[in-house]
């Protein structure tokens, strides 16, 4: 926590208060992250201009004070936070009902059930780098389409042309290595 000393008191407010639940603290993506039952159920961070904390399984809290958000607009399918910018904006005695909730749900068992994914179309700046490079198609085609998919979206992301000849070159060795764009962070 000592990385986050402008909200330093804010964020110890915070794990006070989470504390007081059956949860075991563990760290993951390099903060703390509060488990129940190996659950992952609530995290919470400092940042630049505001301290939040999220709710791993958020989708299935009832938010009667409208306070969470999905962390990515739609992209985020379970994920919510909720962000404060001053400590005063605590409200401790939501906040337990909050945890309480969270706790409920994932002693019910609720889960997200994923939709089947949409994937995208070939981009035509992928398609021209791959027309121009057999040894990369090749590769690219026996990969899975969820596979390819990952780095259609990967490039498809980038506002810039710029961006996109900088991903597309990041990502070449990748390809050339059979591998999909996570499959680094998968075990």
């Amino acid at each position: 926590m000592d990385k986050q000393s402008k909200w330093r008191e804010e964020l110890l407010i915070l794990r006070s208060i989470i504390e007081e639940f059956p949860l075991e603290e563990t760290t993951k993506w390099g903060g703390p992250v509060f488990t129940y039952q190996q659950k992952n159920v609530i995290s919470f961070a400092g940042f630049k201009d505001h301290f939040a904390l999220w709710f791993f399984n958020g989708s299935h809290l009832v938010d009667p004070a409208a306070v969470l958000t999905a962390t990515q607009g739609e992209k985020t399918k379970n994920l919510r936070q909720w962000k404060f910018t001053d400590q005063s904006q605590i409200d401790k005695s939501l906040l337990r009902q909050y945890i309480q909730q969270a706790i409920n749900i994932e002693e019910k068992g609720l889960k997200l059930i994923p939709g089947k994914k949409e994937y995208l179309s070939i981009p035509a700046f992928i398609e021209e780098v791959l027309k121009n490079d057999p040894q990369l198609k090749r590769n690219f085609e026996n990969l899975s389409d969820a596979k390819k998919n990952e780095y259609y979206e990967y490039i498809h992301e980038a506002k810039q042309d710029k961006t996109k000849v900088n991903r597309l070159e990041k990502i070449k060795p990748i390809i050339l290595s059979g591998k999909g764009l996570y499959d680094k962070y998968k075990k």
